[in-house]
């Protein structure tokens, strides 16, 4: 069963009407004073104002504490609750859940950037697009929150008590072949090793190569199960991309390479011997950032991709971004239907 503590907390993220119990208030103070001393951070430590920044990584702890507390509970509460009153309050519980995975992630890849500019936030939006409580305040705060399709998503018919965690990429990801496994994982595609690198080099390769700092991971019991990879500026790096790092990937892994072996090795290979699409000017002047987001077939939860994709247009927007565009085939049914789960 529940513990109290965990009854206590349950009643305090969903207190009274306009009134928030401790533990939401501690939530709520915790980010809106992360985010706006963000700037902060990125000190080097023989600076005057290290204390500041060693400040701020305190709170960001405190904070990273109570949204794993409140995940905890949710999968707590899924094992738990009565049917009954699993359906009755499941609803909220996993609404909060997703805010908190996302904020959580957001702050995490704040201490990590050094951001030059104050966040950006987006015009006023009108208020029957955020909700009340601790859901709407939570959604206020995060950059992108006037993007109100993306907080509405129905809860799954039957609860999940899985845990996930998100963050931003670390560099052992790259050193210790962790993008291989989100990579991987999200193909859902069983190939031989001597062909794994070309799969995952084909859907992160050049994000991990060119915009390393807006890679977002997300882990569950059984290791990475999903990412979100961004860039700020799409049209230089596309440039980029297919000046430098495509002719290297053609020299590394020869046309003949995949022959013989398995079809998704070959299909790798030959990717990057294709020429790629051209990204139409005016698609690049009204959405200048681009975005992609992949999680592995055993992710059920719309939730835990919802908070994937909210996590990474956060850290867009806080450096400027005004619009976000993604490349998807037009034959590719599994990647379109999730995009427009999403919204």
């Amino acid at each position: 069963p529940l513990t109290l503590e965990e009854v206590r907390m349950l009643v305090e993220l969903f207190y009274l009407p306009y009134h928030h119990g401790p533990l939401a208030q501690e939530l709520l103070e915790h980010f809106r004073w992360l985010r706006a001393n963000s700037l902060s951070v990125g000190v080097p430590a023989t600076a005057p104002d290290a204390c500041e920044g060693a400040w701020w990584r305190g709170r960001a702890q405190s904070f990273q504490l109570l949204c794993t507390q409140t995940c905890r509970l949710h999968s707590r509460f899924v094992s738990a609750a009565s049917q009954a009153l699993l359906y009755d309050l499941h609803p909220y519980l996993w609404d909060i859940r997703n805010m908190l995975l996302a904020a959580s992630a957001f702050i995490l890849w704040l201490g990590c950037q050094s951001i030059t500019a104050p966040i950006v936030l987006g015009r006023d939006a009108e208020p029957w697009t955020r909700r009340g409580g601790l859901f709407g305040e939570l959604q206020a705060l995060l950059p992108v929150g006037n993007s109100c399709d993306l907080f509405y998503h129905p809860p799954p018919l039957f609860p999940s008590s899985q845990l996930y965690l998100l963050r931003p990429l670390l560099p052992l990801d790259k050193e210790g072949g962790g993008c291989s496994e989100v990579a991987l994982g999200q193909t859902g595609l069983q190939v031989q090793l001597s062909h794994a690198p070309t799969l995952a080099a084909r859907l992160l390769g050049p994000f991990l190569s060119l915009s390393p700092e807006y890679i977002f991971v997300l882990e569950d019991e059984g290791g990475p199960c999903g990412y979100a990879a961004g860039v700020l500026h799409a049209e230089g790096f596309l440039q980029q991309r297919d000046s430098s790092w495509l002719p290297a990937m053609r020299h590394k892994y020869p046309p003949d390479l995949g022959t013989g072996g398995p079809a998704p090795g070959q299909e790798a290979v030959l990717f990057f011997h294709a020429e790629p699409l051209v990204v139409p000017p005016p698609v690049l002047r009204r959405f200048p950032s681009l975005i992609q987001v992949g999680t592995a077939p055993r992710v059920l939860d719309v939730g835990a991709s919802r908070s994937l994709a909210l996590c990474l247009l956060s850290a867009l927007r806080a450096n400027g971004s005004r619009g976000v565009f993604c490349q998807v085939s037009d034959a590719d049914q599994q990647q379109l239907s999730f995009y427009s789960k999403l919204g």
